[in-house]
């Protein structure tokens, strides 16, 4: 056993600043794919994948706040990120460090908002730079 104490802590639950940042990201991600925009049916496509992000991140951020609400737990319990990320995150099949698996949670969309953004750069770049 370890001895301290905040090592043997195990959640299931993610705090907010993990919420937030996917929520940054995927917004980020949407607003990147603007960048794309260009004459005939682009406009329309972007609108829709826009829509479907938003709805994506609709869903989720309803039921946390409703379970935020609805949680018997007051407000002065509940971990800091800091205290948050010391202690054990329980998933289906193993226990992470909750900054290992903040990590892991955010990273994939932060890859994805990155390279969007990156693509998109490119692809102004090279219109840009193209030979009529």
């Amino acid at each position: 056993m370890s001895s301290d104490p905040k090592k043997s802590i195990s959640t299931d639950t993610l705090p907010p600043l993990v919420y937030a940042a996917v929520i940054g990201f995927v917004a980020w991600m949407a607003i990147a794919a603007w960048g794309f925009a260009g004459p005939g049916y682009a406009d329309f496509s972007l609108a829709v994948v826009t829509g479907l992000l938003i709805v994506v991140i609709a869903i989720p951020l309803t039921l946390w706040l409703v379970w935020r609400v609805s949680n018997d737990e007051p407000p002065e319990n509940r971990m800091s990120f800091g205290q948050w990320r010391s202690t054990q995150f329980e998933t289906w099949q193993d226990r992470l460090k909750g900054s290992n698996a903040a990590a892991e949670i955010i990273l994939p969309i932060a890859a994805a908002a990155i390279g969007m953004t990156a693509l998109a750069l490119v692809f102004h770049y090279a219109a840009a730079h193209a030979s009529a």
